[in-house]
């Protein structure tokens, strides 16, 4: 018999990101294909493009990364390997963020820094237009309306298509919208962390993507006999497969973006598109994750 093939990202279903572009539902988050910390080469830069092609090759036509991933590094890396891209296939990127060294973080949203960043964006993805260009994070030091119309001016320019927001509240959601359409917002968001939940709940009334970060951080849910173990072993999966599967099922607006920097890993995380959890398996999971 020929060999049984393998869940696709097809199987997480469809979203309209921005009404005009189809994504599945089950995408890549470009972060660790970077060295340690986020911060220079992977260890094995062969590798990340293979991850980068096998992924396509999965289904995945949703890539999130970041200026700041690198810094640099993931950009090209995508670049290498997939370009030209396939037609079906949307890349977002984030810029708001500098960093001065290996696990540090700094905001800079002033509207110089995020016209230099979407520049230096377009010249390594190889593009002349962002498809969906994310604010990566508020900045104290600049007022928020200045930086979210910094990237409206910027789409009216042609050079981004389609503006998201990450790392922000229900407030600072509405006060963009009043300045620019808005299509996506990418926070926190996971079993043990659902901090984000009024974030989530606003972008499913307003049908924009929300994109969970960090979304295998599944914390003490994970220790043995815990509620996450025991769905996994009902359905023989391994734990991060139910969980990315609980994001699925959590709403049709969630676009998940697992990132890793191994083949064996990408194939995993793709296959939990295919698992189906009963309404009793999340409610189980829902109500554990302090357990």
């Amino acid at each position: 018999m020929p060999a049984a093939q393998p869940p696709t990202a097809a199987e997480s279903g469809t979203f309209q990101l921005g009404g005009d572009l189809p994504i599945h539902r089950l995408g890549f988050g470009a972060m660790r294909l970077t060295g340690t910390g986020i911060w220079g080469e992977p260890r094995d830069r062969a590798e990340a493009i293979r991850v980068l092609r096998r992924a396509v090759d999965l289904g995945v036509n949703f890539i999130d990364t970041a200026d700041s991933y690198g810094p640099e590094v993931s950009e090209t890396i995508i670049a290498e390997a997939l370009h030209p891209y396939p037609r079906t296939l949307v890349i977002a990127t984030k810029g708001g963020l500098v960093r001065p060294g290996p696990d540090q973080w700094e905001p800079d949203g002033s509207p110089r820094h995020l016209r230099e960043a979407l520049e230096g964006s377009l010249r390594r993805l190889r593009l002349d237009r962002i498809a969906l260009y994310q604010f990566h994070r508020p900045d104290p030091k600049v007022p928020f309306e200045e930086s979210v119309g910094t990237l409206a001016d910027l789409q009216r320019e042609g050079k981004i298509r389609h503006v998201g927001l990450s790392n922000v509240t229900t407030a600072q959601l509405d006060t963009a919208r009043r300045i620019v359409p808005i299509v996506s917002v990418q926070n926190r968001y996971n079993l043990a962390d659902r901090e984000s939940e009024p974030v989530l709940d606003a972008c499913q009334r307003e049908g924009l993507a929300f994109l969970p970060w960090f979304p295998l951080a599944t914390g003490n849910l994970t220790h043995s006999g815990g509620a996450l173990d025991q769905v996994a072993a009902e359905h023989n999966r391994a734990p991060g497969q139910i969980a990315l599967a609980w994001l699925l099922q959590r709403s049709p607006v969630v676009v998940v973006i697992p990132g890793t920097s191994s083949v064996a890993h990408l194939e995993e995380n793709v296959a939990a598109s295919g698992i189906h959890l009963s309404r009793h398996q999340v409610d189980h999971l829902e109500h554990s994750r302090n357990a």
